[in-house]
């Protein structure tokens, strides 16, 4: 049972103060679910003409581009500047984007702030889960790394729910103003304990722990692991991928962030609203994109919950083997649709928005919410900036392919086969984090190391090798 006490109240303080700019980075993922339908429309645009479906595409993924180059100086800044002020560098290209955004007229100034929106989002989601797992003590670091996906769930939900029945310039000034209010405590948060002490800032780093462990021996017994990680520090980045259990987490990794994209979810929130409109069928797109936010919002509750207790395996597993249903779900009702002559009526009007529910529940409460937590945990502090930053990359790189193509694939081999495509990957992603993904929960990151095979640590306990 863990303690509530003010060490732990300040942790939860701190993770949810960084939060925030994902907040503002779930508004924007959530962007052109509303946005595109109303860019598409000759009336609600205010652009000198309605966007064409190629360029709809670019909006929608020309970010993952700008954020593969990104996250290069995203792994340069966390250890030069420290996690806390790369996190504030990253409002600069947000709050450019957002009076681009404002004061849009053609289609080039769409897709030039959402080229900065990719260079924003892939700051945080680099930089946060990192700060995060280094603030957070064992026992708590799976809770408190979920929180990532509930501001994200927060964000998604105000724009889900508010986009499609505001005006484009409205939804922009929105977005404005969040980033300007979730800039200004981020100033007033603590840096990492591990990025002062790796800068020689021992004294500061252990008053920093003070703040958020337990006990003096409890900070002082992670300061030791700090030390004990210290020692190969300066190795080289050719010795680092020369390291097995560096390669071995790197490899996980990258399997992970591949596999969270070609199961589809993605792919189907950036056009969620047009997915909707494509049934065809009697429920209301905007009203449904409402509902599945909700859900999704709930599901990161139900997972900060339970993370802790049941760990983490089991909870991806399980919410993959859902999401597989779900996808399931979507390319049978597209198949009965592509055989049906007739009107959609009766209770097949709501399969989409069931099967939507379903995936959208299983993403947010699985990978969405552990994806970026694990990630942090997989690696130690010396190699936690590249081993996140090349995982994020192979992931972006495999998110523009899904997110660019997804609406000439379904054009090409429809929606049924494109989801059936999708759940077969939930299947095969599931099976990896059965057989292959160690189980994180309530272990240090120096016993992670030593369960993925790490023999730099001789005094750790609790590693199966």
């Amino acid at each position: 049972m863990i303690k509530i006490n003010g060490s732990l109240i300040r942790q939860y303080a701190v993770v949810i103060t960084v939060n925030l700019s994902i907040l503002c980075s779930g508004l924007t993922i959530a962007w052109p679910s509303p946005v595109l339908v109303k860019l598409r429309n000759e009336t609600l645009s205010t652009l000198s003409r309605p966007i064409t479906e190629e360029e709809g595409s670019w909006i929608v993924s020309i970010g993952s581009l700008t954020g593969i180059a990104a996250s290069f100086l995203t792994c340069y800044l966390v250890d030069r500047v420290g996690r806390k002020y790369t996190v504030i560098i990253s409002y600069l290209p947000r709050l450019v984007m957002c009076v681009i955004m404002v004061f849009a007229s053609e289609v080039w100034m769409i897709l030039v702030g959402r080229a900065l929106c990719g260079v924003a989002d892939t700051f945080i989601f680099t930089v946060v889960p990192m700060y995060a797992s280094e603030i957070a003590s064992k026992e708590v670091r799976g809770s408190l790394g979920t929180f990532l996906q509930i501001l994200a769930s927060i964000g998604i939900l105000i724009m889900l729910c508010s986009g499609p029945f505001m005006e484009y310039l409205s939804v922009n000034i929105m977005v404005l103003c969040f980033s300007i209010v979730t800039l200004i405590p981020l100033f007033f948060l603590p840096e990492s304990p591990y990025f002062l002490y790796s800068k020689g800032r021992k004294e500061e780093a252990l008053k920093v722990l003070l703040s958020v462990r337990d006990t003096e021996t409890a900070a002082k017994d992670e300061l030791k692991e700090f030390s004990l990680t210290e020692k190969d520090a300066k190795i080289s980045k050719r010795e680092l991928f020369r390291n097995k259990t560096f390669i071995k987490s790197a490899s996980i990794a990258i399997i992970i962030g591949i596999g969270s994209q070609l199961i589809g979810f993605n792919a189907v929130s950036f056009y969620l609203q047009t997915v909707l409109e494509s049934t065809q069928t009697n429920v209301s797109s905007e009203i449904a994109s409402g509902v599945i936010g909700c859900i999704q919002l709930l599901a990161a509750f139900s997972t900060t919950l339970i993370t802790d207790r049941f760990g983490r395996k089991p909870i991806l597993a399980s919410t993959l083997v859902g999401q597989a249903v779900g996808m399931i779900g979507l390319g049978v009702f597209y198949k009965l649709k592509e055989d049906s002559t007739g009107e959609i009526t009766g209770y097949m009007n709501y399969v989409p928005l069931i099967s939507l529910i379903i995936v959208v529940y299983s993403f947010s409460a699985g990978l969405g919410s552990l994806t970026w937590c694990l990630l942090a945990e997989l690696f130690d502090g010396r190699g936690r900036a590249i081993g996140v930053t090349i995982s994020m990359n192979i992931s972006i790189i495999f998110m523009f392919l899904t997110v660019k193509y997804f609406a000439m694939i379904t054009t090409t081999i429809g929606y049924a086969t494109t989801y059936g495509i999708f759940s077969v990957n939930c299947v095969l992603m599931c099976l990896f984090i059965c057989f292959c993904v160690p189980e994180t929960k309530g272990k240090s990151i120096a016993e992670i190391q030593a369960e993925l095979g790490s023999r730099d640590v001789s005094d750790v306990k609790g590693g199966n090798c």
